[in-house]
């Protein structure tokens, strides 16, 4: 005797990058054994495989997972793990005035969003008068996957996420892609950038949008309020 099929619910989101709407579906039993297995190897490859498989899965393989932006990545992510699960994620914060007491939280995740800094800006001048300029892209999984830690750039790593991330140089109407550049000219253009143009490059990756929400946290033994801001998609499921 055929056993019934379970119909799974179909819901719309926002892609925050580009105010696309995509469909999505929660994930199922297998997709969450797939994700658990991963998270419990500690493994880096490991978790971002089992992410791409299951977003790409749960969107029904309408979006390429290595393109969007990390935090369109981390945002989809959020929305199916709430319509899977359970729109209200359970965690343990350590409050920062003692640095030892540990608190419950309950979030809300149809709270969180994508925020935009109003300084954020991906097209960098360089030179006005020469109308020089760099426009750049936004880190993916797929550099992720590659090695770079785009969520800890230091001032090693932030060269090769700058070349990684230039969509293309610009000069008047004339228009440089990245894609016609080795990685060699790229690093001796970036290298021979004032110093006032890298740390306005320096000021685009530390505004890029980002999933993050404040809450407001009390210390039980100390009484003490804290607001505490959560980043990323690992803050909201720790």
């Amino acid at each position: 005797m055929a056993l019934p099929i379970i119909e799974t619910p179909k819901y719309k989101l926002t892609l925050p990058s580009t105010d696309t709407i995509i469909q999505f579906r929660p994930f199922l039993v297998k997709e969450e054994k797939v994700l658990m297995i991963a998270m419990e190897s500690n493994e880096n490859k490991e978790i971002i495989s089992a992410t791409k498989e299951i977003l790409k899965a749960c969107t029904f393989d309408k979006i390429d997972v290595n393109k969007l932006p990390l935090f369109d990545i981390e945002y989809i992510f959020l929305q199916i793990r709430s319509k899977s699960v359970g729109e209200v994620s359970k965690f343990k914060i350590l409050c920062p005035d003692d640095k030892e007491t540990y608190v419950d939280v309950e979030l809300d995740l149809t709270e969180v969003n994508v925020q935009i800094d109003d300084e954020h800006n991906n097209n960098v001048l360089i030179d006005e008068n020469k109308k020089l300029g760099i426009v750049f892209n936004y880190p993916t999984l797929e550099m992720t996957q590659a090695g770079f830690d785009v969520e800890n750039i230091d001032a090693d790593s932030l060269f090769n996420i700058m070349s990684n991330t230039i969509d293309y140089i610009y000069e008047g109407d004339k228009i440089y892609p990245s894609k016609d550049s080795t990685k060699e000219e790229l690093k001796t253009f970036i290298e021979s950038l004032p110093q006032k143009t890298f740390e306005k490059i320096r000021i685009f990756f530390d505004t890029m949008p980002q999933l993050r929400h404040e809450i407001e946290i009390e210390n039980p033994k100390t009484k003490v309020k804290s607001k505490i801001t959560l980043r990323g998609i690992k803050d909201f499921f720790q």
